[in-house]
């Protein structure tokens, strides 16, 4: 098929270069504007326009995907079917009609569960067994539309959002193929979603990442794998933030108050609303990332100190 594939970040780039690997012509990409990035803040292409410009592939950047000049073009370019992954912007219905076979989005959660910007990030903070990708014909409403097919992934007890997904990103990349493959042939129809299982994962706000100690360490072990990489999980120590990434959770001590630090030659513990945690990297306000253990040498906690006082 002659098809229009559609993203902006990372994670799309292996469903991009899988699709330009199959046996689909990809005739244009479809992409967010460049945006400001680094400390000059130049304007950046995203990575899917990096990848895009590799291959010599057209590159759309529209402001909004209604733009006039955009429908002109995608309707003069007559894609056969628009693969979609995180491009970040909502498709409009004029733009939904063009390709002969629709758009075909790839999410990365079991629809109908966590549907919205941020699934992985939600299945984790639930503490979610299993998780997966799957494909689905884009429509007006929010990730409801039919399922072409998924894969399933295991969260593991120390992933990360950004761990998961990235390995959704690569079996996510073959089952898009695999769907554009049997949409061609016709041995893929899509199914409708079941109704039972609806779940809602809107983007996470700095609020979300803000950490509560009085919260069980388990809440607190997955509010900061979930949060991490982004919008990264936070913390303040005399009035400034301090950034955390994942802690290991200490089992059947609970001598410490919550947020209370003690430096230890085990680690530096935190008390929470059950057992404490030991931190593993932190970020200073203005610093970069470092192990717990150096910051501590350096700020030297007083007894009772605690961290979100």
């Amino acid at each position: 098929m002659r098809v229009l594939f559609a993203g902006t970040p990372d994670v799309a780039v292996p469903s991009l270069r899988a699709v330009l690997g199959s046996r689909h012509e990809v005739i244009a990409v479809l992409t967010r504007p460049d945006a400001p990035a680094g400390r000059g803040r130049r304007l950046t292409p995203s990575p899917v326009a990096e990848v895009a410009a590799e291959a010599g592939v057209e590159t759309l950047k529209p402001q909004r995907p209604r733009d006039p000049e955009f429908l002109q073009r995608l309707g003069e370019l007559a894609p056969d079917c628009a693969p979609i992954v995180a491009y970040g912007g909502l498709i409009p219905k004029a733009a939904l009609d063009v390709p002969k076979h629709g758009w075909v989005n790839l999410h990365f959660s079991l629809l109908p569960a966590w549907r919205g910007a941020a699934p992985v990030q939600h299945a984790v903070l639930a503490g979610d067994d299993i998780t997966g990708a799957c494909t689905f014909q884009l429509e007006e409403g929010l990730d409801t539309g039919p399922v072409y097919g998924l894969v399933t992934e295991e969260i593991r007890p120390d992933d990360t959002s950004g761990d998961l997904l990235h390995r959704l990103s690569l079996s996510g990349a073959e089952l898009l193929v695999r769907t554009l493959d049997g949409i061609e042939d016709g041995s893929l129809r899509p199914q409708p979603q079941p109704a039972d299982g609806v779940s809602l994962a809107p983007k996470l706000t700095v609020e979300d990442a803000h950490v509560d100690w009085t919260a069980p360490a388990l809440r607190v072990d997955r509010v900061i794998r979930g949060c991490t990489p982004a919008p990264g999980a936070w913390t303040t120590f005399r009035g400034e933030r301090l950034k955390l990434r994942p802690v290991t959770m200490e089992r059947g001590r609970g001598d410490l108050e919550p947020g209370k630090v003690a430096v230890e030659k085990s680690g530096v513990r935190v008390g929470t609303g059950s057992h404490a945690v030991v931190l593993g990297e932190v970020q200073p306000q203005g610093k970069k990332a470092m192990p717990a253990a150096d910051w501590a040498r350096g700020v030297r906690p007083e007894p009772g100190e605690r961290l979100g006082a």
